[in-house]
């Protein structure tokens, strides 16, 4: 490579809500080489940024178009709703979509759930946007439900957010051109499995590991003769064939060998 040229760089776009750090961290260890730049790019527009080479793959949520982009299910979040804090549903630990019924609920046009029939009574306008419809809330207008990352990116001192039990949930993925499977897509795919440095289906991390050293084999020490240990009598050295025990009992042998004499 020459020094006008850059080196390849991975780009990694996340829908709003999704919080990429922890994968990034351990792809700046692994490959510190090849920078990771991050396109923050709104739901509705995810799927289009890939398909058009925006980014080499990226964090959204599902459902995606399996008919030209792969994708890995990664995680279900809660689904909460967004109350002002002097709101009765502040007062409890969770609720269900029954006890919003008599509340407006907002359904902005990025609503990133699956509703079959939205809860409570519909407002007589979309928010545009996420953003708008905390806005809303925050003015008394209505209360809105959303996956809980939403919840807490758009969080406001005067708002809190409790669980709704029944609601749908948002679930995140990591999606990427079929065509476009990449080495570097290869390698965040492996990051984002969790498989470690010297996993098998790594690319090139475990090459980059030493070698552990071989454990010694039997033979190499089998003809390493130890010394007797203090205390301990010389007979059992006399078996194993010692020079001085094997004196000994030669002579003790010639004395015993003599003839007796009869009379």
């Amino acid at each position: 490579m020459t020094g006008s040229e850059a080196p390849p760089a991975f780009r990694l776009a996340y829908v709003p809500g999704v919080t990429p750090a922890k994968w990034v961290r351990t792809w700046n260890e692994r490959f510190p080489a090849i920078p990771l730049a991050l396109v923050a790019v709104p739901a509705a527009e995810a799927f289009g940024l890939l398909r058009n080479g925006g980014a080499d793959a990226g964090f959204v949520r599902l459902p995606v178009d399996r008919s030209d982009l792969s994708a890995i299910p990664l995680y279900t979040e809660t689904t909460v709703v967004v109350v002002p804090k002097d709101h009765i549903v502040a007062a409890v630990d969770e609720v269900s979509t029954e006890d919003l019924a008599d509340d407006i609920v907002l359904h902005p046009l990025d609503d990133p759930l699956d509703w079959e029939r939205l809860p409570g009574k519909p407002a007589l306008e979309r928010p545009a946007t996420t953003a708008d419809a905390i806005e809303l809330v925050a003015a008394g207008i209505g209360v809105l439900v959303v996956p809980q990352s939403l919840a807490r990116l758009h969080h406001r001192k005067d708002l809190t957010y409790r669980p709704v039990t029944d609601a749908p949930e948002s679930r995140v993925a990591l999606s990427w051109p079929q065509d476009e499977t990449t080495d570097l897509v290869e390698d965040f795919i492996g990051i984002v499995r969790g498989r470690t440095v010297n996993s098998t289906r790594g690319r090139t991390p475990a090459a980059a590991q030493p070698k552990s050293k071989p454990a010694p084999k039997r033979s190499d020490t089998a003809g390493v003769r130890r010394k007797p240990v203090a205390g301990k009598s010389a007979g059992k050295s006399a078996r194993g064939g010692g020079s001085g025990s094997s004196k000994g009992g030669a002579k003790g042998g010639a004395k015993r060998g003599k003839p007796r004499r009869h009379s």
